[in-house]
């Protein structure tokens, strides 16, 4: 008898799973493919391997700006893939290993819920006081003719075993797999077509910083087509719809489904455990607890927030939660980062969402060269901190940048959005120099 089952060993599940161990409970973990999901080995640590790869090439190329000669830099794709196939295995070795430390039971076989309390994998049957449903997501495949059972097109999983740079490559969805992968290719010389339904691109990210990211690319030579929506794909082509209603195509050497990605709901026994949940995803309160008393659910499959660390998140509240410990998930200081060149990052409100609200805000936008280490670090190029505080109470709203490294402190920002922080409070914080965050302190103080 556990005192909790996980059913999926994603970021959400595994992170769960160690924290309910060394709380002294006992657990079991199911996991019918390699441990740590699609984060770790189709997502977003195999995307990030090949984009410092191509920030690699991009320095070589630059390196002239900063004194450095250099000659003929060259992506080595089978090099690249063998780099990354080491760190997923490494780091799937390290999973393993925080999991034994904790003293968590690994079964490595595909698990279903046959009621409340009981899971059965393989040809057995588990009996616990809670189950944590973490089964995460895959890639979306929307019913677009010639879609699917193409050799031509590929998902986010498939073209991470390209071990080829192809000459051309038309990417359907410009959020942020689209982005990266587009980021990726187009600095490794293929010529990168994204077609996007909507009228911008990253649709979540603030408009003015979203405005921002696709000038750079443009610079990088990837050309949008926004508004437009794809009809058929044809072999490589893919026939599309533009915005005044004309019928265009456009053909690449592959064709990559960046649309989105969709939880695994089915046969993991939702049905006959009465579980309420639609194609978005198994429903959830902020306490993790889905309409059936001990079954709980976090990460992808729950359709709310399509994050890693938030999954992370969420699987601890549910076993805090689940083991009397008061907790709860509050979505609205959550980073992302998008990880093209430039990164983009940002937390809280942006400026859409607040006016919507009617909430009344000041904003201070800065360029990241008031830090003096941005400049040395990114010479001739540009970079843009932007900031939200309540016109109110001056409590900051929203943070959003674009430019260098702005994903490693966007976490300082995700502080000051969760305790509330005020413009004065910030003051009173003393950031290190020189460093890059330093322009997040001076976009604040601004105001």
């Amino acid at each position: 008898m556990y005192d909790l089952m996980v059913i999926g060993a994603g970021p959400g599940g595994y992170e769960a799973a160690a924290y309910a161990a060394k709380l002294g409970k006992k657990v079991a973990l199911f996991e019918k493919n390699e441990l740590g999901g699609t984060c770790l080995n189709v997502g977003c640590i195999p995307t990030k391997t090949l984009l410092r790869s191509a920030k690699t090439l991009e320095e070589c190329r630059e390196a002239s700006r900063y004194g450095v000669t250099t000659s003929d830099a060259k992506l080595d794709m089978k090099a690249v893939q063998a780099r990354k196939q080491a760190v997923i295995g490494t780091l799937i070795k390290g999973v393993a290993g925080m999991l034994k430390r904790a003293g968590v039971e690994v079964i490595k076989a595909e698990a279903k819920i046959a009621a409340r309390g009981k899971v059965v994998a393989g040809d057995k049957e588990y009996e616990g006081a809670n189950i944590l449903i973490a089964t995460g997501s895959v890639p979306a495949c929307p019913p677009i003719p010639g879609l699917r059972d193409n050799p031509k097109v590929l998902d986010s999983t498939g073209i991470l075993a390209l071990e080829d740079i192809p000459e051309s490559l038309v990417i359907i969805g410009g959020g942020v797999i689209g982005l990266e992968f587009a980021s990726f290719f187009a600095t490794c010389g293929t010529k990168v077509t994204i077609i996007e339904m909507l009228p911008k691109i990253a649709p979540v990210v603030d408009e003015e910083i979203s405005k921002k990211l696709m000038g750079e690319m443009k610079k990088a030579g990837v050309v949008f087509n926004l508004s437009c929506k794809v009809l058929r794909i044809e072999g490589s082509t893919v026939v599309f719809q533009d915005p005044a209603g004309k019928e265009q195509a456009i053909t690449g050497t592959y064709v990559l489904s960046a649309i989105g990605r969709s939880p695994v709901l089915k046969g993991i026994g939702l049905e006959e455990a009465g579980i309420v949940f639609d194609r978005k995803g198994i429903k959830t309160d902020e306490f993790g607890k889905t309409n059936v008393p001990g079954i709980w659910a976090c990460g992808d499959c729950t359709g709310r927030c399509l994050l890693a660390h938030a999954a992370t998140r969420e699987g601890i509240v549910a076993v805090n939660n689940m083991f009397g410990k008061p907790d709860r998930m509050r979505y609205s200081a959550i980073p992302s980062v998008i990880y093209t060149h430039p990164e983009v990052a940002q937390v809280g409100a942006t400026e859409d969402e607040l006016k919507a609200k009617g909430i009344a805000y000041k904003k201070a936008v800065l360029p990241m060269a008031i830090a003096g280490r941005f400049m040395v670090d990114n010479d001739g190029k540009s970079g843009t901190v932007k900031v939200l505080v309540s016109e109110k109470y001056g409590q900051v709203l929203g943070v959003h940048m674009i430019g260098g490294c702005c994903g490693e402190f966007i976490a300082s920002a995700s502080a000051m959005v969760e305790m509330e922080y005020r413009t004065s409070d910030v003051a009173s914080i003393v950031f290190p120099h020189p460093t890059n965050c330093e322009a997040l302190k001076s976009a604040v103080i601004e105001l």
